[in-house]
């Protein structure tokens, strides 16, 4: 009887998401990369909420992370078309680039939507989820 509670317990569980961030090598610095990023998102049409600049935080406070900022980006027509149905994606809307200097080099780092917004009523498979997709490869390809 324990043996088919604890198998009954397990299949209820939400799954766990195993999914990996897609992470790209680029060329130069941080704050140029950063640089490109914005152009990128900006000359897509989408807009540049904000820029948390998580190096500078920690530095204020004594502390030496290097360099990592995160872009907070979005298109609010995509967006609106996201959260038509469902407002609960907003929990991990808008999207978000991590731009950062590893220990071979600067980077970026992203989450892919269909991942992203797997534990939501929205299909991976969308044209939505296709089209988010594409921005964020797009704009991050020519960041590099």
């Amino acid at each position: 009887m324990k043996i088919i509670f604890q198998a009954i317990c397990f299949t209820l569980l939400p799954a766990v998401s195993m999914a990996e961030p897609v992470v790209l090598a680029t060329k130069g610095t941080v704050p140029e990369t950063l640089e490109r990023l914005r152009a990128s998102i900006e000359g897509s049409g989408a807009t540049v909420f904000e820029v948390i600049d998580f190096g500078g935080g920690a530095r204020s406070v004594g502390s030496d992370i290097g360099d990592v900022q995160l872009v907070i980006f979005g298109d609010p027509r995509i967006g609106a078309a996201a959260l038509s149905e469902d407002p609960m994606p907003a929990l991990d809307l808008p999207a978000k680039i991590l731009v950062f200097r590893g220990s071979d080099g600067t980077r970026l780092a992203y989450e892919r939507p269909g991942e992203m917004l797997a534990e939501w009523d929205v299909s991976a498979n969308s044209q939505l989820m296709q089209r988010m997709d594409g921005i964020l490869e797009s704009v991050t390809l020519a960041a590099k």
